[in-house]
């Protein structure tokens, strides 16, 4: 059996991105570690969420524990970095920001959990860390670094289908379904998130996990509020919009019309 490894920048992007996956590979027998490089220290509360005298940092470590029992998680480690907060906030600059890392240091850091774990496949976040935030554009450069220090034989890019996402939202819309002052994004604008359906070269099937998977979202309950488009959106519609999770595999690019691979552990000894 193998060893998979997913680096996060902050409590329930694990769950968000690569809950399916984790739980997955636990189901057939492989080894799973979760590497978090902050607690989530700048994080919106829900109001009415913590406990008298607990810090949000200390109710994210809570409720990462309580979504890796969840999903079957080995092993939670935490990198020791501040959340830097969403991009050009005050908070990027902080002493022990996650954005401001020695990135020698952080390497190491997460290098030293991989050499343990003799991790075979990492996953990170694309370039832009998905959507732009300071902390995911960390992991990304960390984790590249770290897997190559380490000798990780396989270094996936956690995104999003942003082709895929933006044909439901135009259907959607065909539908009635959304407000009408709603605009759709600009594929190429700056506010677009995710990668093109062609980089994509890994689409795992975790519809069989899909109902852990929103299990362990409620867990993070201080940033999941039962409201929450993750919550409120009936069954059907979680499955359809969370039960593949996509992956680029930057040494190895997807030829044109080949099809994507659907194991992430595929070819590996």
């Amino acid at each position: 059996m193998a060893t998979l490894a997913c680096f996060h920048a902050h409590p329930d992007d694990e769950t968000i991105a690569t809950g399916g996956v984790m739980a997955l590979a636990k189901s057939l027998g492989h080894r799973v570690v979760l590497v978090v490089a902050t607690k989530g220290e700048h994080g919106e509360i829900q109001p009415d969420v913590l406990d008298e005298g607990e810090t949000l940092a200390e109710r994210r470590v809570r409720e990462v524990s309580e979504a890796a029992a969840i999903l079957g998680i080995d092993r939670v480690e935490y990198l020791g970095y501040v959340d830097s907060g969403m991009m050009g906030e005050p908070t990027n600059d902080l002493p022990g920001s996650f954005w401001t890392a020695d990135l020698d240091e952080a390497t190491e850091r997460l290098a030293a959990i991989l050499r343990d774990e003799q991790v075979d496949v990492l996953t990170v976040y694309d370039s832009h860390g998905g959507y732009g935030h300071p902390d995911h554009i960390q992991v990304h450069r960390v984790g590249h670094l770290a897997g190559a220090a380490a000798g990780v034989p396989r270094v996936l890019e956690s995104t999003m289908d942003r082709d895929a996402i933006f044909a439901r939202m135009r259907e959607a819309a065909e539908r009635g379904e959304l407000p009408d002052d709603f605009e759709l994004p600009d594929p190429d604008g700056e506010e677009s998130f995710g990668s093109p359906a062609d980089v994509i070269t890994h689409e795992i099937d975790v519809t069989a996990f899909v109902s852990r998977k929103r299990e362990a979202l409620t867990a993070h309950a201080s940033q999941v509020g039962p409201d929450s488009f993750f919550l409120a959106i009936p069954d059907e519609a979680f499955l359809e919009n969370f039960g593949r999770e996509c992956f680029i595999d930057p040494s190895e690019p997807r030829p044109p019309g080949a099809p994507r691979h659907t194991d992430l552990f595929e070819g590996l000894s």
